[in-house]
């Protein structure tokens, strides 16, 4: 059977057009572009049989089917020769049974799905492998693309560089100077990007980099081009997949540009479409209040996006205040029933420590989705009985600067009062210090993670 994808435009009015050609927005509207599949040919094996298959491919060893996106490689980009395919086994990351947390805040069927245990550390490699598979066989092909450019918050660039080294294609990265931290800086300067640290921000980056993409030969890697939402909507796939082709009954997504939301919801819609699910989950954006247009623009009935100066926060990988997918998301919210809420920094980071204490390490923009689960339990919204996963997005190893001021308490200036931080207990060579210490913490009481 072959298989077929294709570019189109969200309005499905405008024709379609080759995933190798360089185009990133309807030529008629000027709206973002989607893939599109041949489903009439994806339902020619039956939904048990696409399940048998993925299940057996799941982490094994053959060339490119490993992958926790190549696995799925007929439902994400089918044309592409496995020759050209740019892995780095990405995917297959743990479903963490939140147990003890969950119970905490009186959600007991509670999940982290941990992106951030990928090659580079955040679920960017999941889009980044698609996008830099299909570059590697348009110059196979004879498309003269010189480097792929991107704008990031960090761990985009990192990704970006690391697959583009892999596959020999020069990389270019656009950072906020100062805006990302030390580990997500390095990556690309270890991967070999031309990384450009400029004096704007994410937003200012972005609109540079979009139109440094209209120079010959330079390709964008961001996620308004919508390959990155391919590969990034496999995550929805694996999570059904892990829970024995079950569909939980929220997912809480951090939200920056947005186009994760989005990618998630279309992993869903083709599991739904295709016949593997007979349900939708609902979907929960979470926003840091310091960087929440989507919030705003909810709370407004979703009736505009009114870009915003987006402040500074601990979360600076959704520091983003003209998110690119705005309109894909929003649609996304509407098919899923869903609901958008912000946390503020002290709310953050304090939910982050609440469930370190439970065997997390959590990065800043999990700890927006972690206090914003424990407003939605609060509230009544996601029911104690609800399974729920919350969407990790990148490794805690990433900002140890963001958890190091947390337990050295200097973090003050935003608000917050380090409730749980942990010092180390500086003390001689000696045994019976040692011993006194140690009795000391037993006859404390243990932190408790419940607010």
């Amino acid at each position: 059977m072959q298989y077929q994808a294709w570019f189109r435009c969200t309005s499905g009015e405008h024709g379609q057009w080759s995933l190798e050609e360089v185009l990133y927005r309807c030529p008629t509207c000027d709206g973002l572009l989607e893939v599109a599949h041949d489903l009439n040919a994806l339902r020619a094996r039956s939904p048990s049989a696409w399940m048998r298959l993925f299940d057996d491919r799941y982490k094994r060893t053959t060339w490119p089917y490993g992958s926790g996106v190549w696995g799925k490689k007929e439902w994400v980009a089918p044309q592409l020769d496995d020759d050209n395919i740019v892995s780095l086994d990405e995917g297959g990351t743990n479903l963490f049974w939140a147990n003890r947390y969950g119970k905490s805040i009186g959600i007991e069927d509670l999940w982290i799905k941990l992106c951030g245990n990928s090659h580079t550390g955040s679920f960017k490699d999941l889009g980044m492998t698609v996008l830099v598979s299909v570059v590697k066989q348009m110059i196979a092909h004879g498309k003269p693309i010189q480097a792929v450019a991107c704008a990031s918050t960090g761990d985009t660039s990192a990704s970006l560089a690391a697959y583009c080294a892999v596959a020999g294609i020069r990389s270019v990265v656009l950072l906020p100077r100062g805006g990302v931290s030390t580990a997500q800086l390095v990556q690309p300067l270890a991967n070999g990007s031309l990384v450009l640290a400029l004096d704007t921000d994410f937003d200012g980056c972005m609109a540079i980099v979009q139109l440094l993409a209209k120079e010959p030969g330079i390709y964008l890697a961001n996620s308004m081009n919508s390959l990155r939402l391919e590969g990034q909507k496999t995550i929805a796939m694996e999570m059904v997949q892990q829970f024995d082709w079950e569909v939980p009954d929220w997912v809480v997504i951090p939200g920056g540009n947005l186009g994760n939301v989005s990618a998630l919801g279309a992993g869903f819609l083709m599991l739904y479409e295709l016949g593997l699910i007979r349900t939708l989950p609902r979907i929960a954006v979470a926003q840091a209040e310091r960087a929440n247009p989507l919030y705003q623009a909810f709370m407004r009935g979703f009736d505009q996006l009114e870009p915003i100066f987006a402040r500074p926060t601990l979360a600076t990988a959704i520091k983003i205040g003209n998110p690119v997918s705005y309109s894909r998301a929003v649609r996304t919210l509407q098919r899923f029933d869903g609901v958008v809420e912000q946390a503020t920094e002290a709310e953050l980071a304090e939910a982050a420590a609440r469930a370190d204490l439970t065997g997390m390490f959590n990065d800043p923009h999990t700890g927006v989705a972690l206090a914003v689960l424990e407003k939605l339990a609060h509230n009544g919204t996601i029911q104690p009985g609800q399974r729920t996963v919350v969407l990790s997005t990148a490794n805690g190893l990433k900002f140890t600067d963001f958890k190091v001021k947390y337990h050295e308490r200097a973090l003050g200036e935003l608000g917050i009062s380090s409730e749980y931080a942990n010092r180390p207990v500086d003390l001689p060579a000696d045994l019976d210090a040692v011993k006194r210490a140690v009795e000391s913490s037993l006859l404390t009481p243990a932190p408790r993670t419940a607010r």
